[in-house]
């Protein structure tokens, strides 16, 4: 059969957030030191410590923020012990990932100056969990005040005379979990406490992110959409009602973690086979239908999307490679997690109406990572390519799309074949993203475009392999790499073309 994508203007001009091209960097394992950092001395060519290569890969991602320091190690980190000349910073165990040292080289100057080499919005999580509110009411002011006050003087000593900007904080990571194994009504109440204490020092408002669900706990989420934000109706007397709102809690953001993964049988992240595959891939759907119920409660309380949905932890996860620390998460990353992400970030654009920001965990050498790195050497993953190909539409337009296709059948189980999202950027230009799931069998498509006037050129990048489990290594770094797809046909009103099998294509028409 042939697939109808049927791509629509929309009156309501939604826009993709590139905040939903967000990344994560935590403390674990090799992401943060050999991935990120390798200090001034190394032999590896780097800049104040932070490596080269994995900058200037990075950059051309245009990552919008990054995540920091945590997840987990986010609930015992304590930022004073990050700044200050580096020989004298105390060393700590890591305890969450494989109880190793941490000598806290990289902290909060660290942090923030690869953020400005690459270009994006920091994005700090808070400690909750075993932190102070005063200790998150100095880190804020050390960061972000640029009067004279102990903290400002205090970094102004370490060799930083101006404030950065900080437009995200979390208050808190995971805190049903290994923040704190914390009820959500008992971290509710945490959380309009400290929110009370993360001060605007500067122009710009701290737009804060609450800790939000694991998963399909919508209870979380009920409870903290009716507490995080206060009252939904006004107090009768205006003055009564003018004091709340001097002091309403601020929650802007609400942080949902979901990952990729069968937790009962974690299986290779190279070794699989088709079963392995189709069950990833039904795995991921459940993602929009987490978004879409988190969705509905939220809009109960409130209706207008004034509290954004942020997915701060998704990706894949698998055994760790042979022969590797089990507590440093480090797995390979192949066409399959090329296709995950491809379809998460589909859906997350689709639903970028609630859906604000996402970071994929995580950036280098954990998980689903866009950089492997070996010593000196530096690979990119099939997941770095999809964030290349899909960039461009990072706050373009969404133009809603809809898609008959046939299913893509495993056993007796079957899901749809093909997985679509579509924007125009502010040059004009109309990108679609497809996504064919189906390990096995090519798909003509019909794509209409009747509602987009004046297009006369298609042009297209894909990114597949002839085998399911494709990868680079560093002995072969360019295995799997977009390329050009120009097969495509243009009509008066649609495009056509067949999408390869278990393949993502980003096709532009201007």
């Amino acid at each position: 059969m042939t697939s109808l994508i049927n791509v629509n203007k929309s009156e309501k001009k939604e826009v993709i957030s590139k905040h939903i091209y967000g990344h994560f960097a935590e403390h674990l394992g090799r992401c943060i030191y050999e991935g990120i950092w390798v200090g001034e001395d190394s032999p590896i060519p780097n800049t104040r410590g932070i490596r080269n290569d994995v900058v200037e890969a990075l950059k051309k991602l245009n990552i919008p923020n990054l995540r920091w320091p945590g997840g987990c190690f986010a609930d015992e980190y304590h930022w004073k012990d990050g700044i200050g000349p580096r020989e004298s910073r105390p060393s700590i165990v890591n305890n969450n990932w494989g109880k190793v040292v941490e000598n806290n080289h990289f902290g909060t100057h660290e942090f923030l100056d690869l953020c400005e080499q690459i270009d994006a919005e920091p994005y700090i999580c808070g400690n909750v969990g075993s932190g102070t509110v005063q200790e998150m009411q100095e880190w804020i002011e050390y960061i972000t005040f640029d009067g004279k006050s102990p903290m400002a003087d205090l970094r102004r000593k370490n060799g930083r005379d101006k404030p950065w900007k900080l437009k995200y904080f979390g208050i808190g990571n995971e805190n049903w979990g290994c923040g704190g194994k914390m009820k959500v009504e008992y971290y509710a109440d945490l959380y309009r406490r400290f929110q009370t204490f993360v001060r605007d020092f500067q122009d710009t408002p701290i737009y804060k992110i609450a800790c939000g669900p694991s998963e399909a706990d919508y209870h979380w989420t009920e409870v903290m959409m009716r507490e995080g934000i206060g009252r939904t109706e006004p107090f009768p007397d205006s003055v009564v009602t003018d004091i709340w709102e001097h002091h309403r809690p601020e929650m802007h953001g609400l942080a949902l973690h979901f990952y990729t993964r069968n937790r009962a049988n974690y299986d290779s992240a190279t070794e699989f086979s088709e079963e392995k595959w189709f069950d990833y891939m039904k795995r991921t759907y459940v993602m929009e239908e987490l978004i879409q119920k988190h969705t509905a409660i939220m809009d109960k309380y409130d209706p207008e999307k004034n509290v954004d949905l942020i997915v701060d932890e998704w990706g894949t996860w698998f055994n760790v490679e042979p022969g590797t620390n089990p507590g440093f998460l480090y797995q390979q990353n192949t066409l399959r997690d090329a296709l995950v992400a491809g379809i998460n970030l589909n859906i997350f654009n689709n639903n970028c109406d609630r859906v604000h920001m996402a970071n994929i965990a995580q950036m280098i050498n954990v998980l689903q990572a866009m950089i492997l790195t070996d010593g000196k050497d530096m690979i990119l993953t099939p997941t770095y390519h999809v964030f290349e190909m899909y960039k461009v539409h990072q706050d373009a337009t969404l133009l809603p799309v809809s898609v008959s296709t046939g299913s893509y059948t495993y056993g007796e189980d079957s899901l749809p074949m093909l997985n679509v999202s579509a924007s125009q950027a502010r040059s004009g230009k109309v990108h679609i993203s497809v996504c064919n799931l189906d390990p096995n069998h090519s798909e003509k498509i019909t794509c209409n475009l009747n509602e987009i006037k004046d297009f006369s050129t298609a042009s297209g990048r894909i990114l597949t392999a002839e085998s399911m489990n494709e990868h680079n290594t560093f002995e072969a770094t360019n295995r799997i790499m977009p390329t050009v797809f120009d097969e495509i046909e243009l009509h008066h009103d649609t495009i056509s073309f067949t999408i390869p099998s278990k393949s993502v294509l980003v096709i532009e028409v201007q």
